[in-house]
């Protein structure tokens, strides 16, 4: 598990250790450096000699960035550093210069822009230590050009197939939202983050996830008190809490899955939704559909259940035309096979609503048209145990439909927000599925990046929604009883589905059914371990 904390909880942390005269800024340079000169030397061998670049800003980013830089002096680089602010830790600058060090003033010569972007473009490593984790909004000023400038010259140089400099972005990369990753202004891409006492959010959710590279988090000895404002789940987490059949369990023990999905239309979405719910242990799953598909999942599964009875969790929606806008409107009546009277029918079973269910309420994942059916829910309010699983898109017209005026960019831009606002409107956990996708539930939100960018082809979704209508099975009493425990069972789904895409063809485009078939061997090996 990465759990990362708020800048205020970190801020908070650090302020007795301060008072005490911890040295925390002499822990975080060392290590700081310590990360740029294993990566120089897998890089490139020797690290003597290697060029350095450093930017500095007024914060204390910008002093852990100097000191860093005088370690490396002291190991033959050659470093220098780049001051865009008249204000700038000076015990940092002394240090470095002691060294042998070189410093430009750019703030006070700005007409030098071009030569230090030209140094940046060549260098073997640029320092990225122009705000940190006190700084609000876009970047401004020389620090906003700069960023800029070397951006553009790195983007060139790797586009025409030339060594760029590796960037390391100290503690965050400099302009991203470090509490909520939104990325208001230019961001310089890090290949690596090294970040000092807790990773941040803005380094595990999108969209500034995709420009933190990897996040090694180095230890200063802070104590925080807060609970996480972020998680996200790992292998070890998985075997963990999988739970394992034992000799004495049976298939309605595993769990069984109800899944209400595909139309005469659109049969592929039963067919996926179902292999995937098979595929990661499911004890049985029941297919409520129309003949005419029913015989299509057969054939492709013909362990599934066409005949109706007690599931332990529902899917409902994957392939099911229509959505929140388009139920509202009745714009597909007669279009959907009848699957949106037994969605509802099924959504009412899983919420507890339904006269006469036995057993009670049971798990459900609400996905692409059966979204548009919680409007049959008293108050349009849904239990913390329905998992819904909309894109961007979706999202957008879930919120508008609860009177919300907001874009799908803006969805884009700001998701942990907008899948926060989702939550509040629906009680339901959501799961905003992406390239990093999030999750929120009760007082929890993760952010999962575990998935390949060949993951986004037609049937991922409805695969996804097949292995976590399986997984809510398998817990089906303790995700009811426990309101946060969906939104983990939902990021654990999100991180095997990543997983086995990249199993089903490491580096290279992947079909949905491939990952569905990828699934069982990605389980077993979190379970065993590497």
């Amino acid at each position: 598990m990465i759990s990362a904390w708020s800048a205020a909880a970190v801020r908070a942390a650090e302020e007795p250790l301060l008072a005490a005269g911890a040295p925390l800024m002499e822990r975080a340079s060392f290590a700081l450096a310590t990360h740029v000169l294993r990566d120089v030397a897998a890089r490139r061998g020797p690290v003597r000699g290697a060029r350095v670049v450093v930017l500095v800003g007024a914060g204390n980013n910008g002093g852990d960035a100097l000191h860093a830089g005088a370690v490396l002096a002291r190991r033959g680089l050659a470093v220098a550093a780049v001051l865009v602010a008249e204000r700038f830790h000076a015990p940092g600058r002394r240090a470095l210069e002691r060294a042998g060090g070189r410093v430009v003033e750019l703030f006070a010569a700005p007409a030098a822009l071009d030569a230090v972007v030209d140094d940046a473009a060549r260098a073997d490593v640029v320092l990225d230590g122009l705000v940190g984790i006190g700084a609000r909004g876009p970047l401004r000023g020389l620090a906003e050009e700069v960023v800029r400038a070397v951006s553009a010259r790195v983007a060139r140089r790797a586009g025409a197939d030339v060594a760029a400099p590796w960037v390391v972005a100290v503690d965050v990369p400099s302009g991203i939202g470090v509490d909520d990753g939104t990325v208001p202004g230019p961001v310089l891409a890090a290949d690596r983050t090294v970040t000092f006492g807790a990773a941040k959010p803005g380094l595990l959710l999108p969209p500034a996830a995709g420009m933190a590279g990897e996040v090694t988090v180095v230890d200063i000895g802070l104590e925080l008190a807060a609970p996480p404002a972020v998680r996200r789940r790992g292998p070890a987490d998985v075997a963990r809490s999988w739970p394992v059949p034992g000799l004495a369990d049976h298939k309605y023990t595993r769990g069984v899955v109800g899944v209400v999905a595909g139309t005469v239309t659109y049969p592929g979405a039963a067919v996926l939704t179902t292999t995937a719910a098979v595929r990661t242990g499911a004890g049985m799953v029941r297919y409520r559909g129309s003949e005419a598909v029913g015989r299509v999942v057969l054939a492709a599964r013909p362990e599934v259940v066409t005949a109706p009875g007690r599931v332990q969790s529902w899917v409902v929606g994957p392939g099911v035309p229509g959505g929140p806008e388009a139920s509202r409107a009745g714009e597909d009546d007669g279009l959907d096979d009848g699957q949106h009277e037994r969605g509802r029918a099924g959504l009412a079973a899983a919420s507890g609503r339904l006269a006469g269910t036995a057993g009670g309420p049971v798990p459900a994942v609400v996905d692409a048209g059966g979204l548009g059916l919680l409007d049959g829910l008293p108050d349009d309010r849904v239990p913390p145990w329905f998992v819904l699983t909309p894109h961007a898109g979706e999202l957008t017209a879930l919120l508008r439909s609860r009177g919300e005026d907001v874009r799908r960019p803006e969805v884009e831009a700001e998701p942990l927000r907008w899948a926060r606002r989702a939550h509040e409107l629906t009680g339901a956990t959501v799961l905003l599925k992406g390239g990093v996708t999030v999750v929120v539930g009760p007082g929890v939100a993760y952010a999962q990046g575990d998935g390949p960018g060949w993951l986004a082809t037609a049937g991922a979704g409805d695969v996804l929604a097949g292995v976590l209508g399986s997984m809510l099975a398998a817990r089906s009493r303790d995700v009811v009883e426990e309101p946060a425990l969906a939104a983990e069972v939902a990021a654990t789904a999100v991180l095997v589905h990543g997983r086995a895409a990249h199993r089903a063809n490491p580096g290279g485009p992947v079909a949905a059914l491939d990952v569905a078939g990828a699934v069982p061997a990605e389980i077993a090996a979190l379970l065993t371990g590497p």
